[in-house]
């Protein structure tokens, strides 16, 4: 237990040092390259570079080829890559792909659904039990319903939430990174294989968060989000702590819940402004921050207090802190 936690505190900080020295490079390109977009939570609508997610599977992919490497040569380093860490690389790595294809051409929500929910199937080789326990309820073995639609409609719709959570500096990564942080924590009490991938995904996101926390200095795009989604929720799966996936994940349903909801008075009340739809508030002259509504869930603190965009990120990774830290107490 102890070389696994020597080992992936390794891993976190390599991660971490990649990131803190690579993303500034890329921001230089994506500047460059014309590849940037509005910060509508600034005063000056300032241009910042965006679609950089892509770099938190690539540093990942890095390390484990220097790891695949060192376990041929006559090195002394005692790290073996898993299957499951093989796997849950893969999936994100799938997901990551099809994010920078979405990133530059809208391939619609049909085709997106689709695609992203077999790209999950690598995960069946992998999971060694189908059972699902319901708290208060009991246990149940759902079977090949389990392994060919409950884990790929988990990962597909795990992998989606995060991005609902983007719009303020660092708010998206910010709580990915806590999310990715707990499921490693309960990882490692559990003894279980993935360590390494989850050790590799929370350095290189919180490396990437570091500039992309307020004021951000680069936006993640789709890769970034559905990618690191997406080793979240296959991360939940192939361990089994669905209930305890659930419970850390609470902020990110409740705020997609809450925009269904909006959506659906919108559909029904099309002529009320209370529901019509925005995707941005704007920034006051004191810096605070005035929202259209509280129909999402970063905007309700704004939205009756006065707070800037950094209290309100703050305060969310607060209340999702304390999710996750009642799912260390959960065993499945």
């Amino acid at each position: 237990m102890q070389a696994m936690i020597e080992i992936a505190l390794a891993l976190i900080l390599a991660a971490f040092a990649i990131a803190m020295v690579t993303t500034p490079l890329l921001i230089k390109k994506l500047k460059k390259g014309g590849i940037v977009t509005t910060d509508q939570y600034k005063k000056d609508l300032r241009q910042i570079p965006t679609r950089g997610g892509f770099a938190i599977i690539a540093i990942v992919f890095l390390l484990f080829a220097i790891i695949t490497l060192c376990e041929y040569l006559p090195l002394c380093v005692p790290i073996t890559l898993t299957d499951v860490d093989w796997a849950m690389l893969i999936v994100a790595g799938l997901f990551c792909a099809f994010g920078l294809v979405d990133d530059f051409v809208d391939v619609g929500r049909p085709v997106k659904i689709f695609m992203l929910f077999f790209f999950s199937y690598r995960l069946i080789f992998e999971i060694g039990s189908t059972m699902v326990t319901i708290p208060f309820i009991g246990s149940f073995d759902l079977g090949l319903y389990y392994l060919f639609l409950i884990v790929p409609i988990y990962v597909l719709v795990v992998a989606n939430l995060g991005n609902m959570h983007s719009g303020f500096n660092g708010l998206a990564s910010g709580l990915s990174a806590i999310v990715l942080l707990f499921l490693l924590i309960k990882f490692v009490m559990a003894g279980y294989s993935g360590i390494f991938m989850l050790s590799c995904m929370f350095g290189a996101t919180f490396g990437f968060l570091w500039y992309n926390f307020y004021p951000a200095k680069i936006f993640w795009g789709n890769a970034g989000s559905l990618s690191v989604g997406a080793a979240i929720g296959a991360a939940i799966v192939v361990s089994g702590f669905l209930v305890a996936g659930f419970v850390m994940l609470i902020p990110h349903i409740v705020n997609f819940l809450m925009y269904v909801y909006w959506r659906l008075m919108h559909r029904r009340h099309p002529e009320d402004g209370r529901w019509k739809i925005a995707k941005f508030g704007h920034v006051r002259d004191d810096g605070t921050l005035e929202v259209p509504n509280c129909l999402t869930l970063k905007w309700v603190l704004p939205y009756y207090y006065r707070v800037t965009e950094k209290q309100a990120v703050l305060a969310m990774y607060a209340l999702t802190t304390l999710f996750c830290v009642a799912a260390l107490f959960i065993p499945y």
